[in-house]
């Protein structure tokens, strides 16, 4: 048997093993794979790895080896499932292997707006705090999260880990979803959209991309936010109108916004929200600790096993 990792470099760059795979089958690992080269290094394999190589229908049907797909994510839009089901090939994901590293990187961005820690050790090398005539050097406000209200736009696992962390700060949370007879957890409450985004300090999104939430953050939401609160944006670029939000930033109808992920990855050079003022962007990189990126390793080579021994878990399809 013959297993290809196509794009294996975001999830394990050399700091992990894939001896775990090796162990199981001959293994063909890369670090990215070209479009035009997906069929050429796919040939005879009966088990393929994609974390966002896409395998549409017309490739997944010159490959007739393939039993199985294991999408390295939670998301698996690059894979037909339409087709590979046609085909009697079984597509996996890893779902909930990081909520506690995305849950810490929304308060990387919240932290790092409340709390300015970059700018003022930025401030204090360039000499600023030497030529100070006071032992308490600020450039702005602080903040306190204790008694601010955050909103949740959904309320899966990451949702539910960054609630307790703002409760722990002391926080109010609100929660979004579709479902408002949903059981939260004591200390949670929900609202419908419109309110939560009138009332919440912090906004920070969890919920999926679908034709329902494409761009749903628009001019309309955002203009019913105060002009003091932030946005986060931990989930996808997708669920952004981004000149909207960066016109909303320019205009200082919002105060701050962080954001992990935009509409494409890696972004155009014109990108508006590279430009705004008051954001901070990560590279998609909450989910990738070290600690999340094993254990979505090991949930992947589990659902690879457990497939070959007859059965199956977090199969798509």
């Amino acid at each position: 048997m013959r297993i290809v990792v196509l794009d294996g470099y975001a999830l394990n760059p050399g700091d992990l093993s894939w001896q775990p795979l090796e162990e199981i089958a001959e293994l063909d690992c890369f670090d990215r794979t070209p479009a035009q080269d997906v069929l050429a290094r796919s040939k005879d394999a009966e088990v393929l790895f994609t974390n966002k190589t896409v395998l549409d229908a017309a490739t997944l049907k010159q490959l007739p080896k393939l039993r199985y797909i294991g999408v390295l994510a939670t998301g698996t839009n690059v894979v037909d499932i339409d087709a590979a089901s046609a085909l009697d090939i079984v597509v996996t994901n890893v779902p909930g292997y990081g909520p506690d590293a995305v849950a810490q990187m929304v308060f990387a961005h919240i932290l790092n707006a409340t709390q300015q820690v970059a700018r003022h050790s930025d401030a204090v090398m360039q000499g600023k705090w030497s030529s100070s005539d006071d032992f308490c050097f600020t450039l702005s406000p602080l903040q306190s999260l204790k008694g601010k209200t955050l909103g949740l736009i959904g309320f899966g696992d990451i949702g539910r880990t960054v609630a307790q962390i703002a409760l722990a700060f002391g926080m109010k949370v609100v929660v979004n979803t579709r479902h408002p007879n949903l059981e939260l957890p004591k200390g949670c409450a929900w609202l419908p959209q419109d309110e939560l985004f009138r009332i919440a300090d912090i906004v920070s999104l969890h919920c999926p991309l679908t034709p329902a939430t494409d761009k749903f953050i628009n001019q309309g939401l955002l203009s019913k936010m105060k002009c003091s609160a932030m946005l986060i944006n931990t989930a996808r670029g997708g669920l952004v109108d981004e000149m909207a939000l960066a016109d909303a930033l320019v205009k200082r109808e919002i105060a701050f916004c962080g954001v992990d992920v935009l509409s494409t990855e890696p972004p155009e050079a014109d990108n508006p929200l590279i430009s705004a003022p008051n954001i901070t962007i990560s590279p998609h990189n909450a989910w990738a600790t070290i600690e999340a990126r094993q254990n979505l390793l090991n949930i992947a080579v589990n659902n690879l096993s457990t497939f070959l021994a007859g059965k199956t878990v977090n199969k798509i399809n």
